[in-house]
């Protein structure tokens, strides 16, 4: 039985968002919104690209919204409405359209926005786009094992450990190699169990 592929279109302005935040395509001109805010190194540790000071910022939002164009990525700007500031960043990519697949990753944000609640609002839209709107299957998720802050926001909105690829990253420290966790969220847990419980979170905060 053939299986219909999903319909995710890398040119289409998907905007998502609830009374807490709300999710934009990343543009050039967002540059100067997160400049303050992508100014801290932690935010930075365990990415490749990084994002402090202007010169770094300018090169990873172009960097971004090119491989947008290139249909490898589809990168969000985060707003909080709360507060009436951007607040980070996030993305969609590696979408397998004959698996129904795809990864969600590259997620920062500013210091003053971490334990608000507002990943949880961004995570609940974007699941639900995914899972509701174009009926993907799977949604995956990695981070460096020592990533601790990272993996637990990821568990604490219903993703699940999956495993580990053994001295899949360079080492921070530049010495060998370490070690990175994979983590999921199917379609079926979202439906049964994953959105009522992130649901329930969101009521919370």
């Amino acid at each position: 039985m053939h299986k219909q592929k999903i319909r995710f279109n890398f040119s289409d302005t998907y905007i998502l968002e609830d009374d807490v935040v709300k999710l934009v395509p990343l543009e050039v001109e967002h540059i100067k919104s997160l400049l303050e805010i992508s100014n801290d190194p932690n935010i930075w540790m365990y990415f490749f690209e990084k994002g402090n000071e202007i010169k770094n910022l300018t090169k990873y939002v172009k960097s971004a919204i090119e491989n947008r164009r290139r249909k490898k990525e589809y990168p969000f700007v985060v707003f909080d409405k709360r507060k009436n500031r951007y607040a980070g960043s996030t993305r969609f990519y590696e979408f397998i359209p004959d698996l129904n697949t795809i990864k969600l990753g590259h997620t920062w944000y500013g210091k003053e926005f971490r334990g608000t609640g507002l990943n949880k609002h961004c995570k609940y839209l974007l699941f639900e786009f995914m899972f509701e709107k174009l009926g993907l299957e799977r949604i995956g998720f990695g981070a460096y094992v020592e990533n601790e802050i990272s993996i637990a926001a990821m568990t604490s909105v219903g993703c699940k450990k999956e495993g580990i690829l053994r001295g899949f990253f360079p080492s921070l420290n530049g010495k060998g190699r370490t070690d990175a966790i994979v983590l999921g969220i199917l379609k079926k847990e979202w439906n049964e169990n994953v959105k009522y419980q992130l649901k329930n979170k969101l009521n919370k905060v």
